[in-house]
């Protein structure tokens, strides 16, 4: 055997050699790559944002994008409340490698551009440009889903509106803490949960005392900022006028403030949280700290509805995007892996976990990609009516899927699944956050009782959408049926309600899906997707099919 050290040739017994060890995967379109997604886009009226896909694709699947996804998660943000004169600084330092992503990102409109050049399919591609970034590296996410929802709740106030709206739909990417003058585009974060209260917005204790116009000045904690280095921040806080007391108002806080002057913006510590290494969340305080209103003092939970809703779509986008990336890394692993005589990827038992992974990574693209579409500029009354309830209903199921999910997809990999230098284990850690963040599990399937019980016409959209597929499927038609029976009898019901929230979530959500992959994926897929979801052969874990299912022809086209 020869081996080579320092270029000259050794003769003698070599000790290593890497072998039935896949390639890296790097060097692919990510959008060519994904016959599902390409299909969906189409289907969902962004035909024309194709070019621009495959670019994304292309840039993702690369070598470069590849490293710096490692590098962004292996070298973390890193803190500055003070410099080293003992002033406040109060800045969070990222590995140049985050900025470069979010960069892209920015520069390919994954935050904004649906908002910055509407036109029919105008979500549904920037959805799919989102999936795409966040497949790869789901850290920065966070603030490109926050700048892309918070114009949802700035529209409505010109007197933010104005001034920032035109940097946030801006395609550059200026790190910088700079006065809002002097930058062309911006970002935006959010701070919402406070110690004493997270889902229960309404316990924080924040503080806003008018000055003047629509500024108010804030005392307060507040024990989850993502993204802390973003220029503005929509919060909440109870605001005061004089001797009146408005209630629960939202306030539009800058990091930088005229001329120069930086805002009271403290930041006490980063989290040490379980997912990516590669975004920032804080603690942070207010003391004298500047906020403009948005909307109607005193009607706070209604200026961030909007964009609640939004990013509650991005948590259903965010963890198909993991589910994805899943998919893709698992099988690339299986077909350049050989166990007992045969690749993985032809073993049976592996071939089956891989098809199952699949078809949940397609439904849950599916319903992303049909939830954006109803956020389109065009969307009829009948479209918002049926996104009230779709949305919390997909976020509940496809966010709870994603941990198992990428739980699954690791052990296909076994040993290496289970290390930090290869992606699924980061993804692993990630996807959890996609269930918490909006609104954990009960608040989401209590969220559902509401929008049924607050909007009626929630309830007909949605069984609209399931009927356009009545009488293809005698298992859906006989989920469907039981699923609205059971809607009937809970909303019949308000006091009992709540214990039966999950269940009729669940249901909801797998009759949403299941009709999406009858109307737009194979036939092969949407019946076993049915029968293995739906079915009297359904079971608890992946790769459990039903009898007679050609699973090697599912996982050819994923």
């Amino acid at each position: 055997m020869t081996s080579y050290s320092r270029g000259e040739r050794v003769i003698g017994p070599a000790t290593h050699y890497v072998e039935n060890q896949p390639p890296w995967r790097v060097g692919v379109d990510e959008y060519e790559l994904n016959a599902p997604l390409m299909a969906g886009v189409r289907a969902f009226g962004a035909e024309w944002a194709d070019a621009a896909l495959h670019r994304t694709g292309r840039h993702v699947g690369s070598l470069d994008f590849q490293r710096d996804a490692e590098l962004a998660n292996i070298h973390p943000p890193v803190a500055y409340p003070h410099d080293r004169w003992g002033f406040r600084l109060d800045e969070v330092e990222y590995d140049p490698s985050y900025h470069r992503i979010t960069s892209a990102a920015v520069a390919a409109g994954a935050h904004t551009s649906a908002w910055a050049d509407p036109r029919p399919g105008a979500h549904v591609a920037r959805a799919a440009t989102f999936m795409l970034f966040a497949q790869v590296e789901p850290g920065h996410a966070c603030p490109i889903s926050m700048t892309h929802a918070a114009v949802a709740s700035l529209l409505g106030s010109p007197w933010i509106a104005d001034d920032w709206l035109p940097k946030l739909y801006s395609r550059e990417y200026e790190p910088r803490l700079l006065p809002a003058e002097q930058k062309t585009s911006a970002l935006v974060g959010m701070a919402m949960t406070e110690k004493q209260g997270g889902s229960d917005v309404r316990a924080g204790t924040t503080r806003g005392v008018h000055l003047s116009g629509h500024a108010y000045q804030l005392t307060g904690h507040k024990w989850f900022c993502s993204a802390p280095m973003s220029d503005g921040f929509l919060v909440l806080a109870h605001t005061r006028r004089g001797n009146v007391d408005e209630g629960l108002s939202c306030l539009f806080v800058p990091r930088m403030l005229p001329h120069g002057t930086r805002n009271v913006f403290r930041l006490q510590r980063l989290k040490d949280k379980l997912g990516n290494r590669s975004n920032a969340s804080a603690e942070i305080e207010f003391d004298g700290t500047i906020g403009t209103i948005v909307g109607e003092p005193g009607r706070g939970v209604r200026a961030i509805i909007e964009m609640v809703q939004r990013t509650r779509l991005d948590c259903v986008l965010g963890t198909a995007a993991g589910m994805r990336q899943s998919v893709a890394e698992a099988v690339w692993h299986a077909r350049g892996r050989s166990a007992f005589g045969a690749l993985l990827v032809d073993q049976p038992a592996m071939t089956a976990v891989l098809a199952d992974l699949a078809l949940d990574s397609e439904a849950a693209m599916l319903s992303g990609l049909r939830l954006a579409q109803l956020f389109e500029d065009e969307a009829s009354d009948r479209d918002i009516a049926l996104r009230r309830l779709a949305t919390p209903v997909t976020k509940y199921w496809v966010c709870k899927r994603g941990p198992h999910h990428a739980y699954e997809a690791l052990e296909c990999l076994g040993g290496n699944g289970y290390t930090e230098t290869f992606p699924l284990a980061r993804r692993f850690r990630e996807q959890p956050v996609m269930a918490i963040w909006e609104g954990s599990g009960n608040v989401i399937a209590l969220d559902v009782l509401r929008a049924l019980a607050r909007d009626p016409e929630s309830a007909e959209a949605f069984a609209d959408e399931l009927f356009t597929v009545r009488g293809e499927s005698g298992v859906l038609d006989g989920h469907v049926d039981r699923t609205l029976a059971l809607l009937a009898a809970v909303a019949g019901d308000p006091d009992s309600a709540p214990a039966h929230a999950r269940r009729l979530t669940e249901a909801l959500a797998l009759a949403f899906q299941a009709s999406l992959m009858l109307r737009h994926a194979p036939g092969l897929d949407a019946q076993t997707f049915i029968a293995a979801r739906l079915g009297d052969e359904r079971t608890w874990h992946y790769g459990a099919l039903p009898s007679g299912t050609d699973a090697a022809a599912i996982v050819a086209r994923h």
